[in-house]
């Protein structure tokens, strides 16, 4: 289960390695692509396979939104295979995209990684002290 945040950096070329814990879960067949919200998201095949079919289930190009959905996601995603240091390249326009700076975190979220910029997610990360205490007491009502 991937889960809990880790910080990295992203070197010169563009290049970041994968917490360790992350990696071992995901494995070496891996997907990058931009999420929402500003973050990019990294997924084993597995998981990778699960969106497709998601989008793929029958509704595939019929509705303006499901297309959308395809553009941004699938449009964005590039295949990649961790070197022997657990090392992957960020496609230039996957950093620019998510503001990619040299600090990075990582975020485990079950079935998924999201990769932030660390002063964007160092926000976000407030921002949800804030306002998730309402969220909760809304799901225990």
């Amino acid at each position: 289960m991937l889960i809990g945040s880790y910080l990295g950096n992203l070197g010169e070329k563009h290049r970041t390695a994968i917490p360790k814990k992350f990696l071992d879960e995901i494995g070496s067949d891996v997907v990058i692509a931009k999420w929402y919200e500003g973050c990019l998201i990294l997924v084993g095949a597995k998981f990778w396979n699960e969106i497709l079919g998601r989008l793929t289930e029958g509704t595939t190009g019929l509705k303006l939104g499901i297309r959308d959905i395809e553009r941004f996601i699938l449009g964005s995603a590039f295949e990649t295979e961790p070197d022997v240091q657990g090392r992957i390249i960020v496609p230039e326009m996957l950093v620019q995209y998510a503001n990619l700076e040299k600090d990075l975190v990582y975020v485990g979220l079950i079935n998924r990684i999201e990769i932030w910029n660390k002063e964007i997610w160092d926000a976000k990360s407030s921002e949800l002290a804030k306002t998730t205490k309402e969220f909760i007491e809304g799901i225990g009502k």
